[in-house]
Protein backbone atom coordinates (compact mmCIF):
# COMPACT_ATOMS: atom_id res chain seq x y z
CA UNK A 1 0.00 0.00 0.00
CA UNK A 2 2.85 2.39 0.76
CA UNK A 3 4.40 1.57 -2.76
CA UNK A 4 1.07 2.70 -4.79
CA UNK A 5 0.76 5.52 -2.28
CA UNK A 6 4.63 6.73 -3.41
CA UNK A 7 3.89 6.30 -7.12
CA UNK A 8 0.39 8.32 -6.49
CA UNK A 9 1.19 11.37 -4.70
CA UNK A 10 3.90 12.57 -7.37
CA UNK A 11 0.78 12.14 -10.27
CA UNK A 12 -1.30 14.25 -8.13
CA UNK A 13 0.75 17.10 -7.30
CA UNK A 14 1.18 17.19 -11.42
CA UNK A 15 -2.26 17.17 -11.98
CA UNK A 16 -2.72 19.82 -9.14
CA UNK A 17 -0.09 21.99 -10.71
CA UNK A 18 -1.46 22.34 -14.22
CA UNK A 19 -4.09 24.58 -15.28
CA UNK A 20 -7.69 23.37 -15.91
CA UNK A 21 -7.87 23.18 -19.73
CA UNK A 22 -10.74 23.84 -20.99
CA UNK A 23 -12.62 23.38 -24.46
CA UNK A 24 -11.92 26.36 -27.29
CA UNK A 25 -15.46 26.21 -28.42
CA UNK A 26 -17.06 26.95 -24.87
CA UNK A 27 -15.21 29.77 -23.80
CA UNK A 28 -15.56 31.38 -27.02
CA UNK A 29 -18.84 30.90 -26.44
CA UNK A 30 -21.28 33.62 -24.29
CA UNK A 31 -22.55 31.57 -21.28
CA UNK A 32 -26.20 31.30 -20.56
CA UNK A 33 -27.34 33.86 -17.83
CA UNK A 34 -30.24 32.32 -15.67
CA UNK A 35 -33.52 34.17 -14.89
CA UNK A 36 -34.35 32.52 -11.56
CA UNK A 37 -33.52 35.25 -9.00
CA UNK A 38 -34.01 32.89 -6.23
CA UNK A 39 -30.69 30.85 -6.48
CA UNK A 40 -28.70 34.03 -7.21
CA UNK A 41 -28.76 37.68 -6.28
CA UNK A 42 -27.26 40.16 -8.43
CA UNK A 43 -25.25 43.36 -7.04
CA UNK A 44 -27.33 46.25 -8.79
CA UNK A 45 -25.16 49.04 -8.08
CA UNK A 46 -22.15 47.50 -10.30
CA UNK A 47 -24.37 46.63 -12.85
CA UNK A 48 -25.25 49.42 -15.66
CA UNK A 49 -27.72 48.81 -18.57
CA UNK A 50 -26.90 49.46 -21.75
CA UNK A 51 -29.82 52.04 -22.00
CA UNK A 52 -27.29 53.76 -19.45
CA UNK A 53 -23.96 53.62 -20.93
CA UNK A 54 -25.53 54.67 -24.09
CA UNK A 55 -27.11 57.47 -22.29
CA UNK A 56 -23.79 58.39 -21.13
CA UNK A 57 -21.81 58.50 -24.36
CA UNK A 58 -24.40 60.11 -26.11
CA UNK A 59 -24.39 62.95 -23.62
CA UNK A 60 -20.32 62.74 -23.81
CA UNK A 61 -21.18 62.76 -27.69
CA UNK A 62 -23.93 65.45 -27.80
CA UNK A 63 -21.24 67.87 -25.81
CA UNK A 64 -18.16 66.97 -28.08
CA UNK A 65 -20.05 67.87 -30.70
CA UNK A 66 -21.58 70.98 -29.87
CA UNK A 67 -18.07 72.23 -29.13
CA UNK A 68 -16.21 71.16 -32.65
CA UNK A 69 -19.58 72.77 -34.34
CA UNK A 70 -18.83 75.88 -31.75
CA UNK A 71 -15.32 75.84 -32.97
CA UNK A 72 -15.35 75.53 -36.60
CA UNK A 73 -18.48 78.80 -36.31
CA UNK A 74 -15.89 80.63 -34.63
CA UNK A 75 -12.88 79.68 -36.93
CA UNK A 76 -15.07 80.91 -40.30
CA UNK A 77 -15.22 84.10 -38.80
CA UNK A 78 -12.58 86.19 -40.08
CA UNK A 79 -11.68 90.39 -39.00
CA UNK A 80 -10.99 92.02 -42.26
CA UNK A 81 -8.76 95.25 -42.92
CA UNK A 82 -8.58 97.98 -45.65
CA UNK A 83 -5.66 98.04 -47.79
CA UNK A 84 -2.46 98.83 -45.68
CA UNK A 85 -4.57 99.03 -42.40
CA UNK A 86 -4.34 97.41 -39.03
CA UNK A 87 -6.79 99.07 -37.41
CA UNK A 88 -10.14 96.71 -36.81
CA UNK A 89 -13.25 98.14 -38.12
CA UNK A 90 -16.34 98.68 -35.55
CA UNK A 91 -18.48 96.18 -38.16
CA UNK A 92 -15.47 93.33 -36.69
CA UNK A 93 -16.04 94.46 -33.25
CA UNK A 94 -18.82 91.50 -32.41
CA UNK A 95 -16.51 88.96 -34.23
CA UNK A 96 -13.85 89.72 -31.39
CA UNK A 97 -16.35 89.64 -28.93
CA UNK A 98 -17.23 86.28 -29.67
CA UNK A 99 -13.76 84.92 -29.66
CA UNK A 100 -13.31 86.90 -26.32
CA UNK A 101 -15.97 85.00 -24.45
CA UNK A 102 -15.52 81.42 -26.25
CA UNK A 103 -11.55 81.40 -24.97
CA UNK A 104 -12.73 83.19 -21.51
CA UNK A 105 -15.12 80.24 -21.29
CA UNK A 106 -12.68 77.38 -21.84
CA UNK A 107 -9.48 77.75 -19.89
CA UNK A 108 -7.80 74.94 -21.76
CA UNK A 109 -8.23 76.53 -25.31
CA UNK A 110 -5.06 78.54 -26.56
CA UNK A 111 -5.85 80.73 -29.83
CA UNK A 112 -3.20 81.48 -32.47
CA UNK A 113 -4.19 84.90 -34.36
CA UNK A 114 -2.90 84.60 -38.01
CA UNK A 115 -2.35 88.30 -39.47
CA UNK A 116 -2.53 88.36 -43.42
CA UNK A 117 -2.20 90.42 -46.12
CA UNK A 118 -2.71 90.49 -49.67
CA UNK A 119 -0.01 90.23 -52.29
CA UNK A 120 1.02 93.60 -52.91
CA UNK A 121 4.02 94.79 -51.35
CA UNK A 122 7.15 92.85 -50.51
CA UNK A 123 7.33 89.84 -48.65
CA UNK A 124 9.38 91.88 -45.67
CA UNK A 125 6.74 94.52 -45.47
CA UNK A 126 3.96 91.71 -45.55
CA UNK A 127 5.17 89.98 -42.66
CA UNK A 128 4.90 92.99 -40.86
CA UNK A 129 2.15 94.40 -41.85
CA UNK A 130 0.44 90.92 -40.85
CA UNK A 131 1.94 91.67 -37.04
CA UNK A 132 0.59 94.71 -36.66
CA UNK A 133 -2.89 93.06 -37.87
CA UNK A 134 -2.66 90.47 -35.51
CA UNK A 135 -1.12 92.37 -32.65
CA UNK A 136 -4.57 94.55 -33.14
CA UNK A 137 -6.64 91.83 -32.36
CA UNK A 138 -4.72 90.38 -29.72
CA UNK A 139 -4.82 93.24 -28.28
CA UNK A 140 -8.30 93.54 -28.60
CA UNK A 141 -8.72 90.34 -27.24
CA UNK A 142 -7.31 91.16 -24.05
CA UNK A 143 -8.81 94.56 -23.36
CA UNK A 144 -12.07 92.26 -23.13
CA UNK A 145 -10.61 89.81 -20.68
CA UNK A 146 -8.98 86.88 -22.08
CA UNK A 147 -5.69 86.33 -20.65
CA UNK A 148 -2.44 87.07 -22.28
CA UNK A 149 -1.21 82.97 -21.87
CA UNK A 150 -4.23 81.64 -23.71
CA UNK A 151 -3.32 84.37 -27.19
CA UNK A 152 -0.70 84.00 -29.59
CA UNK A 153 0.24 86.23 -32.50
CA UNK A 154 1.49 85.51 -36.15
CA UNK A 155 2.39 87.04 -38.88
CA UNK A 156 2.16 84.89 -42.11
CA UNK A 157 2.15 87.58 -44.77
CA UNK A 158 1.17 86.78 -47.93
CA UNK A 159 1.71 83.03 -47.37
CA UNK A 160 -1.97 81.80 -46.72
CA UNK A 161 -4.27 83.55 -49.16
CA UNK A 162 -7.89 82.68 -49.21
CA UNK A 163 -8.41 83.80 -52.88
CA UNK A 164 -5.41 83.70 -55.61
CA UNK A 165 -7.27 85.87 -58.13
CA UNK A 166 -5.15 89.33 -59.14
CA UNK A 167 -8.10 91.88 -58.26
CA UNK A 168 -9.40 93.73 -55.29
CA UNK A 169 -12.40 91.15 -54.51
CA UNK A 170 -9.60 88.85 -53.68
CA UNK A 171 -7.64 90.99 -52.11
CA UNK A 172 -10.11 92.03 -49.62
CA UNK A 173 -10.77 88.57 -49.31
CA UNK A 174 -6.82 87.95 -47.92
CA UNK A 175 -6.52 91.03 -45.74
CA UNK A 176 -7.47 89.39 -42.74
CA UNK A 177 -6.90 87.73 -39.29
CA UNK A 178 -8.04 84.33 -38.89
CA UNK A 179 -8.30 82.58 -35.60
CA UNK A 180 -7.36 79.04 -34.86
CA UNK A 181 -8.42 77.48 -31.54
CA UNK A 182 -6.17 74.76 -30.00
CA UNK A 183 -7.91 73.17 -26.77
CA UNK A 184 -5.65 71.05 -24.92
Amino acid sequence: MKKIAVVLIPFLLMACASPPKTDSLKASQPKEVTTDTSATTKPEATISSPAETNASVSSAEIEANKLAAELQELQKRSVFFDFDKSVIKPEYRDVIQKQAEFIKTHRNDVVTVEGNCDERGSTEYNLALGHRRANAALKNLELLGVPATQIKAVSLGEEKPRLSCHEEKCWQENRRDDFVHKIN
